[in-house]
């Protein structure tokens, strides 16, 4: 069976870079490549999208040789019908990383015709740091790549009011939009450079704070030979998710006139407050994965569908929504609860094979977008911690141990994140700290939670107590004791 790439398919089309993309990850190519590619096919906007690789770990190589080809595979309940939805997707032009491709990726700027920027570099991706430089190639950060990026756009259009871009980052932090925007101007102080660049990104540029939802599983390994055989080619690159998609911009409707979203039947909206329903989905449906991810791959269980099949993962869930979520969200009671309620079925889908270990990207800065919020409206609405979302918060530390019952947990975080924990925990084995102290420690790097959070409430202690039942009675006997 051939590969799928340009060779394989015969009526490609070439299509101008309309569009920039920070990451090609699973959930970009499931959710903003193949909406790209349904409003491509049912209006004019005839948009090609140039990837580019927002970090140094790992490369876009696969990606290249299918040419920026894939399929994805969407599949739930649409009018009570079980619906499959494959889709080879080709509006990815290049694929450029930039740390072996710099200039490429300057060049780029040149494109008159691009005018759309959307990024995925999850909770940690939007960020300054003073350690970046103009003249790096490329600076670390991403916000400091882009920085670089508009600057030469701006130089090299003299500055045109028309060659702005619209930017939409989809990263699931509060405002993600204003706080890209924020990082860019700050990378623009710090680097001195002029105050008509600084105007041209305020006035040229439109920043969009987005609220993302659809679930993605990743490749399908289960079903594979059944999807290959439908497409008739090899697809290395094959991602699977969920039917359901909800995409929200706040920003003003120009965008309309070169984004012609609205002449499809896709669920993407502009709306005029995007804060309440960021929330409401934020603190359920991420909130949910979050605190399910530690205390599920801790009973043994690999995927979700499997975990909510569980019924101490389901229970735990539960509780964790009903109970303490909900509590913190000024929404009509029945409105959050059916909410609630179409996440947790959601979560149920049978057709997705969606792995823990890739939900647990990042889990603590997840954590603190997440979870913490509700921990502490809680406590200030009901003068008692959530006992629940304290255990994830136990779960996910004993989590960051690295292993669990001598086998190895695949943990993805930043390098400070990792050693950090591993370290600690190596002193807690080796008897040089005793329990209390890693807790305390581990609690209190700001660097991780961006505050000391020995400094809530009873925080320590509770976790210092399912921290010592986890140790003494084990993982599942320690979850019986919460409530």
């Amino acid at each position: 069976m051939e590969i799928l790439n340009s060779k394989a398919i015969t009526d490609r089309k070439s299509l101008p870079i309309k569009v920039m993309q920070f990451g090609g990850g699973n959930f970009l190519r499931a959710f903003v490549d193949i909406s790209i590619q349904k409003i491509n096919n049912a209006t004019t906007f005839n948009a090609g999208v140039a990837v580019i690789k927002p970090t140094a770990r790992g490369d876009y190589q696969v990606l290249k040789s299918q040419d920026g080809l894939f399929s994805v595979q969407l599949e739930g309940y649409e009018n009570n019908i079980f619906v499959q939805d494959l889709t080879v997707v080709d509006c990815i032009q290049k694929v450029i990383n930039p740390y072996s491709e710099w200039q490429k990726y300057i060049d780029l700027s040149k494109t008159p015709e691009l005018r759309f920027i959307i990024s995925n570099t999850t909770e940690a991706g939007i960020v300054f740091n003073s350690d970046d430089a103009f003249d790096h190639t490329p600076p670390k950060e991403f916000p400091a790549k882009l920085t670089v990026w508009l600057f030469h756009r701006f130089t090299h259009f003299n500055g045109a009011l028309d060659k702005g871009c619209n930017l939409l980052p989809v990263e699931l932090i509060d405002k993600n939009g204003e706080a890209l925007k924020q990082c860019i101007l700050q990378y623009a102080n710090h680097w001195s450079l002029e105050e008509s660049f600084k105007n041209w990104i305020s006035e040229a540029c439109i920043f969009y704070n987005t609220l993302v939802d659809r679930i993605v599983s990743g490749y399908p390994k289960d079903k594979i030979e059944e999807i290959e055989a439908k497409l008739g080619f090899k697809d290395q690159l094959a991602v699977a998710g969920e039917l359901y998609q909800s995409w929200l911009l706040e920003g003003p409707d120009d965008i309309l006139n070169e984004f012609p979203f609205n002449k499809t039947d896709l669920n993407i909206e502009l709306v005029s407050d995007l804060e309440s329903y960021r929330n409401l989905k934020v603190r359920i449906l991420n909130g949910a994965h979050t605190s399910m991810v530690p205390v599920a791959y801790l009973l043994g269980e690999r995927l979700v569908k499997d975990a909510m099949k569980n019924t101490q993962v389901a229970n735990f869930i539960h509780q964790v929504l009903m109970s303490e979520v909900l509590e913190t969200l000024d929404f009509p009671k029945d409105y959050k609860k059916q909410f609630a309620n179409d996440v947790v079925n959601r979560f149920k889908n049978p057709a997705l094979e969606h792995q823990l270990i890739s939900i647990a990207l990042n889990s603590t800065s997840k954590f603190v977008t997440r979870l913490l919020p509700s921990l502490k409206d809680y406590l200030k609405i009901k003068g008692s911690l959530p006992t629940n979302i304290t255990f994830a918060l136990s779960a996910l530390i004993r989590f960051y141990e690295g292993s669990f019952n001598n086998d190895k947990i695949n943990l993805n975080d930043t390098s400070l994140v990792l050693e950090y924990f591993s370290n600690t925990w190596e002193q807690f084995r080796e008897n040089d700290i005793d329990l209390n102290t890693l807790t305390t420690r581990l609690l209190g790097n700001s660097d991780i939670w961006q505050e000391d959070l020995n400094q809530i409430t009873g925080l320590t202690n509770m976790v210092y107590n399912n921290l010592s039942n986890i140790e003494k009675y084990g993982f599942e006997e320690a979850l019986t004791m919460i409530n």
